[in-house]
């Protein structure tokens, strides 16, 4: 027997969350903000913390935070839960939901670390595929919801690789039918101008998950938070680990969130105008095919094999994403958008690398 037998069997089966370990000036991989965070949001989160003693512990409940948090959002302060970035929230979730026997509902293509950590919980995981032009099939998630009642059902909107929102009409419908929980992912929704967080008055069975690591433009730090009833934060708060947020990044989100809109908004406004520009662009480039997108990143249909397109650009110093292992995205690569001059960067060099 080796000492990696004493591993679960589903766990061995599984392929790790893994991301290339390539580098390039030009970095539209991993769908951040390309611009960092304001000089006036490092000062004032450097001046508050210039007294404060390192030997001593953060909050163990970061009640500044939420208070600021349920403001900004406009929920209740026992309703939200601020975590080392929203992946640490979703393994909470899942740790008080999923067990053997337990499934939990997902719309592949999506973000992987939802069928890796059900799977490692022992869970069992229900997919249902994206339609043929990549949009949440609806009427095939209700019908599963019906047929099953699945533990959990997350939904990434807009949804991580490729850009589709679920609108309001269609999540209630979901909300109502489902007797479990529903988790709907918002990373990316400041630049879908959209966001489920109204939703939660009147549905009890709903979780919003949000990050600091894109539009917030502070993916270094590791903040995001969780909306819900109290109840539901009552009983989720128990998965996460004593002092998860350290004192620089809790400090760091309540400077981001009070000077959003002044500093922060505008860059994402900018960013929406340059996914439009990048969208109309690739269209216009022979071989390549490029899917709206309502996030900061769109996928792109390539008459080019995406490893080939993956390498070319490298070679060029610019570094994408080579989705085509993921399901129904054989022939995809996803690109984040860029400031203007790295996406000029960027058709430029498609241009050479698809002639």
């Amino acid at each position: 027997m080796g000492i990696s037998d004493s591993i679960k069997d589903s766990v061995r089966a599984l392929r790790a969350y893994t991301l290339s370990p390539d580098r390039a000036s030009v970095k539209i991989n991993q769908n951040e903000n390309p611009w960092d965070a304001p000089t006036r949001i490092k000062q004032e989160t450097l001046r508050r913390l210039s007294a404060r003693a390192w030997s001593r512990y953060p909050d163990f409940v970061p009640a500044s935070l939420g208070e600021r948090l349920a403001e900004f959002a406009g929920w209740k302060p026992k309703g939200i839960i601020a975590g080392n970035g929203s992946n640490e929230l979703i393994q909470a979730i899942l740790m008080v939901t999923v067990g053997a026997g337990k499934r939990v509902l997902i719309s592949e293509p999506t973000f992987a670390l939802y069928r890796q950590i059900t799977t490692v919980l022992g869970g069992e995981v229900v997919s249902i595929p994206l339609t043929g032009d990549l949009r949440f099939d609806v009427a095939a998630l209700q019908r599963q919801i019906e047929k099953t009642q699945p533990d959990v059902m997350i939904i990434c909107s807009p949804n991580n690789p490729t850009g589709c929102v679920i609108s309001d009409e269609e999540l209630v419908g979901l909300l109502q039918a489902a007797q479990g929980l529903v988790v709907v992912d918002e990373a990316y929704h400041e630049f879908a101008g959209h966001s489920a967080v109204p939703l939660l008055s009147d549905h009890e069975n709903l979780v919003v998950l949000r990050t600091f690591s894109k539009a917030m433009a502070m993916a270094a730090l590791r903040v995001g938070y969780l909306l819900a009833a109290p109840e539901l934060v009552r009983e989720i708060s128990k998965a996460v680990l004593p002092y998860n947020l350290n004192a620089f990044s809790q400090t760091a989100a309540e400077v981001a969130v009070e000077m959003f809109e002044e500093e922060l908004r505008p860059f994402v406004r900018k960013i929406v105008e340059e996914r439009e520009r990048l969208y109309r662009e690739l269209s216009n480039i022979n071989g390549l095919n490029p899917m709206p997108s309502r996030a900061n990143f769109m996928i792109v249909h390539s008459a080019l094999e995406p490893k080939q397109v993956f390498a070319g650009l490298l070679k060029r110093d610019i570094l994408i994403r080579d989705v085509s292992g993921y399901p129904m995205l054989s022939d995809y690569f996803r690109v984040s958008v860029g400031t203007p001059d790295e996406n000029d960067l960027l058709m430029r060099a498609l241009r050479e690398v698809l002639n």
